[in-house]
């Protein structure tokens, strides 16, 4: 279980990830809101984190880290749909993020090479868990 506070570091992490190309979409917006309440932060909180980040805090928690990268790698797909730009520099910072969360590289390499073969380039969740699980054991 994790507390507001690391909450509240996981969706501004998640903002400054949408921010990387300096404007906020209306659809990652939305979606990042979409999270905001999943996370049961008020939108007072939201829209002050929008304009406030807050520092990077390390998840304690294998399977939140996890949940965490499956949350930037759908935004990442949102935005590059929505013309959001440059794919390489999106699946750089993803693959940034992820070892800075400190997920093994072999595993963020698997994610972001088997989400090509993906409708959408979404990753299932069961088939991202298991590529995690097999490294991490």
């Amino acid at each position: 279980m994790i507390n507001r506070a690391q909450k509240l570091h996981l969706l501004s992490e998640m903002i400054a990830f949408a921010k990387h190309d300096k404007d906020i979409k209306n659809i990652e917006y939305n979606f990042l809101l979409g999270v905001a309440k999943q996370l049961e932060i008020e939108r007072e909180d939201f829209e002050y984190l929008i304009k406030n980040p807050i520092n990077y805090t390390h998840l304690k928690s294998h399977s939140e880290r996890i949940v965490q990268f499956h949350r930037l790698v759908l935004l990442m797909n949102i935005e590059q749909e929505h013309g959001g730009g440059n794919n390489s520099s999106g699946v750089i910072k993803l693959y940034n993020f992820g070892l800075r969360m400190g997920l093994s590289h072999e595993s963020i390499t698997k994610v972001l090479y088997l989400m090509e073969s993906f409708p959408n380039k979404i990753v299932p969740p069961d088939v991202l868990i298991d590529i995690f699980k097999t490294q991490y054991n």
